[in-house]
C-alpha cells in the first residue's frame, strides 16, 4: 500500500479536515490506497459487539442519530455542519452556540489508531499554530480500544480567535471494525475537564454507522 495526501472536497474548517489522518491546517487528508489507487477501509479481525443498551447520559446531553449513519451522545441543541471527505463518512462537527466548544467525528484511513497518530505527529504533517502535544495514551473504555491525544493550539482556522484551545482527540476501533475519531475542543483557560467529559460522553453513546438498532435511541 502507498500513503498519499489528497484534498478534501467541500468547505469548512481548514484546520480540521479529516478522512484518515488527523485534521491538518492545510486542508489535506491521508488516504490508504490499494493496488487500484482507491481508498480501502481497514477492518480488524477483533470487532467489538454493537452497543446493546442505551447509556445513561449527563444532564444536557442527548443521543443523536446522525445523517452519516452513526449514533453519538452530544450536547442538546448544538449546531451541526459537515465537511466532505474523500475517505469514509463526511467530517461532522457539532458546535456550541457561543462557538467556544466543538465535537468532531470522522473516519480514519490508516490501518490503526497508532498509525494515524504516528502520521499526524510526524514532521510531514502541518499542525495548527502553537501546537503542543500534552499527552498520548492507549485507551480501552466504553467498549473501544485506541489511542487518545491531548494537545493545545493557539488558534484553529475557521474557529473564533479566542484561544488557546485545548483538545482531546481519540481514535479507536468501532463496532464495524473500522477506525473512527472523536475530538473534543474547548478553551484552555477553563481547564481540560470539560473537554474530557465531552469526549467521554460522546464515546459512551457512539455506535458506528448502521451498527446499532435505531430503536435503541428511543
Amino acid at each position: 500500500m502507498t500513503l498519499v495526501l489528497t484534498l478534501v472536497i467541500g468547505g469548512g474548517d481548514e484546520d480540521d479536515k479529516a478522512g484518515g489522518a488527523s485534521p491538518t491546517p492545510t486542508g489535506l487528508v491521508s488516504q490508504q490506497s490499494g493496488p487500484g489507487g482507491s481508498p480501502t477501509p481497514s477492518p480488524t479481525e477483533d470487532t467489538p459487539s454493537p452497543l446493546a443498551s442505551t447509556p445513561r447520559l449527563p444532564a444536557g446531553y442527548e443521543l443523536y442519530e446522525d445523517e452519516e449513519g452513526f449514533r453519538i451522545a452530544r450536547p442538546t441543541g448544538w449546531a451541526r455542519t459537515t465537511v466532505g471527505s474523500q475517505f469514509g463518512i463526511d467530517v461532522v462537527n457539532y458546535r456550541s452556540t457561543d462557538g467556544t466548544r466543538r465535537l468532531q467525528v470522522y473516519q480514519v484511513a490508516e490501518e490503526s489508531p497508532e498509525a494515524s497518530f504516528e502520521l499526524y505527529l510526524s514532521a510531514d504533517t502541518r499542525k495548527p499554530a502553537g501546537f503542543r502535544k500534552l499527552d498520548l495514551q492507549p485507551v480501552e473504555a466504553d467498549g473501544f480500544t485506541g489511542e487518545r491525544l491531548e494537545y493545545r493550539a493557539d488558534t484553529l482556522s475557521g474557529e473564533p480567535d479566542i484561544g488557546p484551545w485545548h483538545v482531546y482527540d481519540e481514535r479507536f476501533v468501532a463496532q464495524d471494525g473500522h477506525i473512527y475519531a472523536i475530538a473534543a475542543y474547548g478553551l484552555e483557560g477553563d481547564g481540560g475537564q470539560d473537554e474530557l467529559e465531552l469526549l467521554s460522553t460522546a464515546l459512551s453513546g457512539f455506535c458506528a454507522p448502521y451498527a446499532c438498532d435505531a430503536a435503541s435511541i428511543d
